[in-house]
């Protein structure tokens, strides 16, 4: 096997760690403390083809591979995760289903406008009796003439209120339960769809996580993705891609933290030397770096996989699992190496800490992960 990245990958990786560098870091800790979304760089990631990068370019993508998109998701996340969960959501949970399932006008239509960025995507699963348990969804669709109708809600919705294009999954028969479930590529505009409450939160404070409501929401009935029945296996295929975005997202927050901590650790002066030539912290930046490394191999391998049309359900959750720890685990250990200043936010390592939390929660909880993981290991 050959563990280095192509030229190609190589050129990905520092086009866009340019342009996090430029573009993103800046104003990252401002965006973050005002919980706002700047489209201005959405609009710059567009030019740059970053909104379709493993998509065809028949339909608008750059016709790339899957491990360029996570190495794009990885150095957006290593200084600003806001961003790299916008590009994860927008591509593994938007684009993805519309590529696996849609119809050809479909990915003409949709596909084309999310891989082009002329719009964002996002992923409607979740609702506020029904977590990882997609089952009991209450959203219904109902047929009317030449129109599904939809009605109930959805919440912690990523890119909710600027995307155009919403993944909803909707009840079609409660009584068949999964197997009533139908996917519907929802727009904005379409009458008796609205944003509801945008969430206030922990961690990735940039980035928009809103409620959707369907209130006699009217869908054309072409715009049904795959066929009724379907959406149950819709929505858990997607996932499986969408893990190993945030895998990648947690990747990049560990990447960008250990950074900062071993810059740190360089110059902070103590004792008459660097804090860095302490035992005690060289054990912690040894560790850090070895499950980083990992965590890397884990979520590589998986996008690798991907791309050569081998099965990889297992591979995403265990990258996801492993990737998100990891980050939870060098982000306290980063706070650990700054001390009090880290506990402040005049360091960026607060706020690293603060988004690595949400990657063991979306996406499936790292309990789902774990359970996935067994499941795959006890039919061998």
């Amino acid at each position: 096997m050959n563990f280095q990245l192509t030229e190609e990958h190589q050129m990905m990786q520092k086009m866009v760690r340019d342009f996090a560098l430029h573009e993103c870091e800046p104003t990252a800790a401002e965006r973050d403390e005002e919980e706002y979304f700047d489209m201005a760089i959405w609009h710059k990631m567009a030019e740059l083809g970053l909104c379709g990068i493993p998509w065809p370019e028949e339909y608008g993508g750059a016709g790339a591979d899957y491990l360029s998109y996570v190495i794009a998701v990885e150095e957006l996340s290593r200084v600003d995760a806001s961003i790299g969960v916008t590009l994860s959501a927008h591509t593994s949970l938007a684009g993805w289903p519309v590529y696996k399932f849609g119809t050809e006008q479909q990915k003409q239509t949709y596909l084309r406008a999310m891989a082009e960025g002329r719009s964002m995507g996002a992923y409607c699963l979740t609702e506020p009796g029904s977590g990882s348990d997609a089952v009991g969804m209450k959203t219904t669709a109902i047929m009317d003439g030449d129109e599904w109708v939809l009605n109930g809600s959805k919440i912690f919705i990523t890119n909710g209120g600027h995307a155009d294009i919403y993944i909803v999954f909707a009840q079609t028969n409660p009584a068949l339960k999964h197997k009533g479930i139908a996917a519907f590529i929802v727009e904005k505009n379409f009458p008796g769809f609205s944003i509801g409450k945008k969430e206030k939160k922990l961690g990735i404070r940039s980035s928009s996580t809103t409620e959707v409501i369907m209130q006699d929401c009217r869908v054309p009935k072409d715009n049904l993705l795959g066929q009724v029945g379907e959406g149950f296996k819709i929505a858990m295929m997607t996932l499986d891609g969408g893990r190993n975005g945030i895998a990648s997202q947690a990747l990049g927050i560990a990447q960008g933290a250990f950074e900062k901590a071993c810059a740190y650790a360089k110059e902070r002066v103590q004792f008459g030397k660097s804090i860095g030539s302490f035992q005690a912290i060289q054990f912690k930046l040894a560790d850090m770096a070895t499950k980083i490394e990992a965590s890397r191999l884990l979520t590589y391998q998986t996008a690798w996989r991907e791309d050569q049309g081998i099965p990889y359900g297992l591979q995403s959750a265990m990258s996801k699992l492993f990737a998100a720890d990891t980050a939870m685990e060098v982000t306290i250990e980063a706070v650990q190496i700054f001390g009090g200043n880290g506990y402040t936010r005049e360091y960026p390592v607060e706020r690293y800490l603060r988004d690595a939390k949400i990657t063991q929660i979306y996406e499936g909880t790292n309990e789902i992960q774990r359970l996935v993981i067994s499941g795959y290991v006890l039919k061998e």
